[in-house]
């Protein structure tokens, strides 16, 4: 009885400026493999289906359970977090890409520097004076805490951002991620402080009104956070906000 095979074909590019080619792999299957495990047999024996000699794969990875976000790629060409991707659920030959979003770096790697800057012009952070104890903060209310945890699932993956129209070379749309931050952070009693501040840095270029609520966001989303809800209550807050300062301007 012949050996069951894995058969891949990825992507590769060695850097920015080079020029994109794809490469074929065989690897022997075994009992749950995911993405992830393909990789690392790539890396123990890089080569090629057809007998050549290769480099290992670059991707990143961490915690290979669904939690740090760092290992989305867009996998028989829907973007997919690697380390949950199931060899047995996907159809072969296995084709695995780089997110085409993000500026390459190498192979899968790529560089979402733009996410996480995103988040710090929103200010997507619960200000504290670390100089001296504050003692206990405010109390978060059950229901509060009921609404803002499927929020704080995000692992800033990309994936929302990989499927939006809207983020392309044309804007600089901060993506459903970050406008759903933002309402985590406003509802915190601590973070409501600064919550005009966070809308505001929405108000700009490449903030809540580039939104055309496709909602292919809310469907690719690993965590299956409420992003259009998101969207719209955080858009209501702009409208309320952008009124108020036409109406006292």
């Amino acid at each position: 009885m012949a050996e069951k095979k894995v058969i891949l074909k990825i992507k590769r590019q060695s850097s920015p400026g080079q020029p994109a080619h794809w490469e074929e792999f065989s690897l022997r299957w075994r009992p749950s493999m995911n993405i992830i495990i393909c990789l690392r047999d790539i890396a123990e024996n890089p080569v090629t289906r057809d007998g050549k000699k290769t480099t290992p794969v670059s991707y990143d990875s961490n915690c290979l359970e669904e939690v740090c976000g760092s290992c989305a790629m867009v996998i028989n060409g829907k973007v997919k977090m690697a380390c949950s991707a199931l060899v047995d659920q996907l159809t072969q030959p296995i084709t695995i890409e780089p997110m085409t979003k993000f500026p390459i770096v190498r192979d899968l790697a790529v560089n979402r520097q733009f996410m996480f800057d995103s988040l710090q012009r929103v200010k997507a952070w619960i200000p504290i004076d670390g100089t001296y104890s504050l003692g206990e903060g405010p109390r978060v209310a059950p229901e509060i805490q009921e609404k803002g945890y499927p929020l704080s699932r995000c692992m800033t993956c990309g994936l929302c951002l990989e499927v939006c129209p809207q983020v392309n070379s044309g804007n600089n749309f901060v993506g459903a991620a970050i406008i759903s931050q933002v309402r985590l952070f406003n509802m915190h009693p601590t973070g409501a402080m600064h919550a005009k501040e966070r809308i505001r840095a929405l108000q700009g270029e490449g903030g809540i009104e580039e939104c055309a609520n496709v909602q292919n966001c809310v469907q690719a989303c690993p965590k299956a956070i409420p992003l259009t809800e998101s969207i719209a209550e955080v858009n209501r807050e702009a409208w309320k906000q952008s009124l108020v300062g036409w109406l006292l301007g």
